[in-house]
């Protein structure tokens, strides 16, 4: 059934999705016409508000471009490629390629979010290496354990509200994250997940060769980064030491030991910090480090020149009041049975022009807690209905696929198709466990 969902969808996308560029440049005037409309903003004003906000995700837009290029460095390494293509030696076939990538992207994802978006990109390339798989399906398996983000262990909102003094503190306190990532419910859709995500990339695998899209594996092989040609020169015997590189990797190994140590947490800075003091260990010299970058940064296009507009977008929500306007309109009515339902779904709409974790709960915590408080609903279920909301539509938003699909060599309307398939099924089993759990 699934199979024969997925497949007039992939058609439909394949036929009317334009590239993220043109999206993202609709969504800028989606958000800019119904400030006009409906929060009866000037239009000087709006456009003031794009421009101002336009570069304010600046150190974001670098950290998801490093997310990028540093994990392909590491991966590109022997060592890891002859790692990775050992653990895909256990797919012995389509199935078994589109369960293992699935589970592994799922688990990584958990555990952090930009570590999932670059474990499951690469090992899809692995996979697709060895195993003759319909290459768009795998690289949307490893997409879609994006899907439980928010619910592991780097959720910026759950980990947010058990900081002390975080902004809305005086009102809802410190919630531990018991009481969120670990809560019974959370828990109990993250489990959920699991199991269906993979089961549903799985019945998706299309019946026939006719109706699959396979890639030459001799594509996917990595430039040999590890050949050096022999030093003739003072600079080039510089270029090709051992000797650099080993300090400044001790250097960055000391570091990390010494974060880790001292009780620091795994969060993108630190991951792309990981990954770079990794490549720069395991390639050994900088001329095979600054091959494999010259490889590594041609999938980061899209992120440079679109990462900029979400940030124009978000202003515009936010400043104009549409994005509060949103949560409003949908939690007005609700009850404390409905209201998770209702946050959730809210969330899910708002992060089509919020993207990002962080800013969308500044935008809704002051209207989704004076409502949960109002009505009696447990302000931590609340949070983490709109942590569900911003993780579940990110399904069909290509802003968190630009990494990924950088990595796999793909357009977002080569995945986005069985990726709708994963909205509808993830939306109900996150909307149960909000609502009955």
């Amino acid at each position: 059934m699934l199979n024969a969902m997925s497949r007039p969808l992939v058609r439909l996308m394949d036929r009317y999705l334009p590239d993220p560029f043109v999206f993202v440049v609709v969504l800028t005037l989606v958000a800019a016409i119904s400030a006009l409309i409906f929060e009866g903003t000037a239009p000087l004003s709006v456009v003031a508000m794009w421009g101002d906000g336009f570069w304010s995700l600046l150190q974001f837009s670098m950290q998801m471009l490093l997310v990028l290029v540093t994990g392909y460095m590491m991966a590109s390494t022997p060592i890891v490629r002859r790692g990775l293509a050992a653990l895909a030696g256990f797919a012995d076939g389509p199935a078994k390629a589109i369960l293992l990538v699935s589970v592994v992207s799922l688990l990584a994802s958990w555990i952090n979010w930009g570590f999932g978006l670059v474990v499951g990109a690469l090992f899809a390339k692995e996979l697709a290496r060895v195993v003759r798989v319909d290459y768009r399906l795998l690289v949307a398996s490893a997409y879609s354990g994006f899907i439980v983000w928010h619910g592991g262990l780097a959720g910026s909102i759950p980990l947010s509200i058990a900081t002390e003094g975080h902004p809305f503190a005086d009102q809802i306190g410190v919630v531990p994250t018991s009481e969120t990532i670990f809560s019974f419910y959370n828990l109990a859709i993250v489990v959920a997940l699991f199991i269906a995500v993979p089961l549903i990339n799985r019945a998706m695998l299309p019946k026939t060769e006719e109706e699959s899209v396979f890639i030459d594996p001799k594509l996917l092989e990595a430039n040999d980064a590890d050949a050096d040609d022999g030093p003739k020169t003072p600079a080039e015997r510089v270029e090709t030491s051992r000797v650099l590189p080993f300090f400044i990797g001790a250097m960055g190994v000391a570091w990390l030991l010494q974060h880790f140590l001292t009780g620091g947490g795994l969060e993108l800075n630190v991951i792309n910090f990981l990954f770079l003091t990794l490549a720069i260990l395991l390639h050994g010299t900088p001329r095979n480090l600054l091959r494999s970058l010259s490889e590594a940064v041609k999938g980061g296009a899209g992120i440079v020149i679109q990462f900029p507009f979400y940030a124009g977008i978000m202003a515009i929500m936010v400043e104009s009041g549409l994005a509060a306007s949103i949560s409003e309109g949908l939690v007005g009515f609700a009850t404390a049975t409905t209201l998770p339902f209702f946050t959730f779904l809210s969330a899910g709409i708002v992060n089509f022009f919020v993207p990002s974790g962080g800013g969308q709960w500044a935008v809704q915590a002051p209207v989704i807690m004076p409502a949960a408080e109002a009505i009696g609903l447990d302000q931590a279920k609340a949070a983490m209905a709109v942590a569900w909301g911003d993780a579940w539509t990110n399904m069909v938003q290509p802003f968190w696929a630009l990494p990924i699909l950088g990595i796999a060599g793909l357009r977002a309307k080569d995945i986005m198709g069985f990726c709708t398939v994963h909205l509808i099924v993830s939306g109900a089993i996150i909307a149960i466990g909000l609502t009955i759990l």
